[in-house]
């Protein structure tokens, strides 16, 4: 709660420094299609969720902008491990994208650093949930985010954007001596529609 918080503040801070340049405020949200990648992921498939939050895009120079973001991202996979149906793991996260914007005429290119912090996980199975334990689960998430699409500073845009992980987003689990680490990271295409306000 308390990192979350200190996002929130630094989110703020970082749109009221940039009050004298060009400066957007906007909304965004969209679908998810997401699934586990690494070298102990084979057999998952892939599942659909849902994404959405605000941004501040600021303006560095004409062609070049940071856009700083806050999102809530649901992720995860489905896996067929029980005979009587497939078993769909939901991973709820907050999403921190700090993303630099390539600009041509409202063309954009954009790439950088993005942190999630875990807040649930569910399994779904035969039509039931079930609340996992997040002491299981690595709680921060690190990773990169790479995208291109259409955003003016005023109005309505479109974006498509891949997010990858560095962390594997379960925690190491130790029997005796030995330590086990699952190699299994989040993977996931964004698919998104945006709305600006009070670009210049």
């Amino acid at each position: 709660m308390k990192k979350t918080l200190f996002t929130l503040a630094l989110l703020a801070g970082l749109t009221g420094a940039a009050q004298a340049q060009n400066v957007s405020l906007g909304l965004k949200a969209g679908a998810t299609y997401s699934n586990f990648v690494g070298a102990d992921a084979a057999g998952y498939k892939d599942i659909f969720g849902f994404h959405g939050g605000v941004f501040a895009n600021i303006g560095i120079t004409d062609m070049f902008a940071f856009q700083p973001e806050l999102l809530y991202s649901q992720k995860g996979a489905k896996s067929p491990a029980l005979a009587g149906g497939d078993v769909t793991r939901r991973l709820h996260y907050i999403d921190v994208p700090l993303a630099f914007h390539v600009n041509a005429d409202g063309l954009f290119f954009e790439a950088g650093p993005q942190v999630g912090f875990l807040l649930a996980a569910q399994d779904k199975y035969n039509g039931s949930s079930t609340a996992l334990d997040r002491s299981n689960f690595n709680t921060i998430d690190l990773g990169y985010l790479a995208g291109l699409g259409y955003q003016r500073k005023t109005g309505p845009g479109i974006g498509l954007r891949y997010n990858g992980e560095f962390t594997n987003y379960r925690q190491a689990l130790t029997v005796g001596s030995t330590t086990f680490q699952s190699r299994i990271r989040n993977s996931a295409f964004q698919l998104y529609l945006t709305y600006s306000f009070g670009g210049r």
